[in-house]
């Protein structure tokens, strides 16, 4: 037969779409086209199809062979499209007979000696092929991110000889099944930070309800070691949570099976771009906002970041996702992420500290803090101060609640909130906060006035009855008390200019 049709998958983003490689042999000048936009990578995978043949002793047509990637418009990138040209063409030259290709997708690189080599974003490919029901094929070292997806039948050669001897009923290969175990890693203990009680409670809020939080204080009072004790407080992900961050770690080419279950946790530098952080480049791949889809981003030095790369932020931090759109394509990644960060309250970062003197000017600490926008601090539900620590505590420290008494309490207070409305406090809609955060008329009247006088806007306002609900929630309190409130407005301590 002169006409082969193999299934394939190309990468966009989440999403994996079916790609028809239709190969043809026909009389001509002997020679190898690939048609239907493909890139430069994939044109130069005629060089390494023709050496992976050769080297696997099968025969290389000396006649025309024409290769089209279907559909056209798609763009086609990388060197996943090597093993199907390669099957296409010993299908289509009957070395191998089409009946045996028929049920299969097929991804993988080859090497010029035959070897199948891994490629990023298989796991993307297994669930769009698990749901077309197809069998997959794909390079060995890839076959722990496709063991995850259950029902789905999958072989994974080390060689192109192996794949075709398996094809033609000589040696079948062995299917993929590997059951994914986690083990718990190990987190830094919430023990080991001295004082900071308000900073230590406002913590534990945020894991409870996973809400935004901003630490302010000088350098060394603990606003990082608080921030990196946050996934402790946390449980793990649950299977489908675990299945998207490892889809998007896949695409960005660094899934592990150690990261199954466990939450991410992004801590960027302050030197990272706007494409960095909410992803992007000529073939767009996740950013950092993604990378902490189920997780934690952490930003420290907050306003050391640019301001454009700040301001990427707002609508990610509202929608839970990220548009991406260029020129020849949109693309749309998750990026439900808990926004943690710290700063310093001035430039030289002494403001306010009772053993160091500050040598800031109120115009230079103003500028400073103006790199933080308005809607940028309104998305930031708790605006925690922290102080320098006592010496006594650094030579007498004292013995403070662990991460294992807080988790249990953080757990008790999540499991009251998706048995009352089946999420966060923190993905409370407007409507399910009138149900879920009535007020008595005095309260209401409490917090208008309070609102009145400080000048907070509606969108603090809604965050405030998520944080004070998530506070009754610790206390297991079923209805929201003015002491919650008052809390609550205690930690929007920027809104209120200090």
């Amino acid at each position: 037969m002169s006409l082969a049709i193999i299934f394939s998958r190309a990468k966009a983003g989440i999403n994996a779409p079916l790609v028809t490689v239709e190969v043809h042999i026909s009389n001509g000048l002997p020679g190898l086209a690939i048609v239907g936009l493909p890139e430069a990578a994939v044109k130069e995978s005629k060089d390494r199809v023709r050496s992976a043949l050769i080297n696997s002793h099968f025969e290389f047509p000396t006649r025309r062979i024409t290769v089209n990637l279907a559909p056209a418009d798609l763009p086609k990138e990388g060197g996943r499209f090597d093993l199907p040209i390669a099957l296409g063409i010993l299908v289509a030259s009957g070395q191998i007979p089409i009946k045996a290709i028929d049920s299969y997708e097929f991804l993988g690189e080859l090497a010029l000696g035959g070897d199948i080599r891994p490629i990023n974003g298989v796991l993307t490919a297994a669930l769009s092929c698990s749901n077309d029901r197809r069998t997959l094929i794909i390079p060995a070292d890839n076959s722990e991110e496709a063991a995850l997806i259950d029902k789905l039948v999958v072989f994974a050669p080390n060689h192109l000889l192996q794949l075709t001897a398996h094809l033609l009923g000589k040696e079948a290969l062995p299917s993929v099944s590997r059951p994914l175990t986690s083990t718990a890693p190990k987190y830094p203990d919430l023990a080991e930070v001295q004082g900071q009680h308000q900073a230590r409670r406002a913590l534990e809020i945020a894991a409870a309800g996973r809400h935004n939080l901003l630490y302010i204080g000088p350098p060394g009072s603990g606003k990082t070691m608080l921030a990196n004790r946050l996934p402790g407080l946390l449980p793990p992900l649950t299977n489908s949570q675990s299945l998207e961050v490892a889809a998007l770690y896949s695409i960005a080419g660094i899934w592990q099976t150690k990261m199954w279950q466990r939450l991410p946790y992004r801590a960027p530098h302050h030197t990272a771009s706007p494409a960095a952080l909410v992803g992007g480049g000529s073939n767009p791949k996740p950013g950092e906002i993604s990378l902490a889809h189920h997780g934690i981003l952490f930003l420290d030095e907050l306003p050391e970041f640019n301001r454009q790369v700040l301001e990427v932020l707002r609508q990610p931090l509202e929608s839970g996702e990220i548009v991406i759109a260029r020129a020849k394509e949109k693309l749309c990644l998750p990026a439900k992420f808990q926004f943690i960060a710290a700063m310093n309250p001035c430039p030289c970062g002494y403001l306010g500290d009772p053993n160091r003197h500050c040598r800031c000017t109120p115009d230079k600490v103003e500028r400073y803090r103006s790199k933080i926008s308005g809607p940028l601090l309104d998305r930031i539900d708790m605006h925690v101060p922290t102080q320098p620590l006592p010496a006594k505590l650094l030579t007498h420290p004292d013995i403070t609640e662990s991460t294992k008494i807080v988790r249990e309490r953080v757990i008790a207070a999540k499991k009251l909130q998706h048995q009352r409305q089946q999420c966060d406090n923190a993905a409370l809609s407007g409507d399910q906060l009138e149900q879920y955060c009535q007020l008595s008329d005095e309260d209401k009247d409490y917090l208008y006035e309070t609102l009145s006088r400080l000048n907070f806007s509606a969108r603090a306002y809604h965050r405030i009855l998520r944080v004070a609900r998530t506070i009754a929630d610790l206390s297991k309190q079923p209805a929201v008390q003015r002491s919650h409130l008052a809390e609550a407005i205690a930690y929007r301590n920027l809104d209120r200019g200090i």
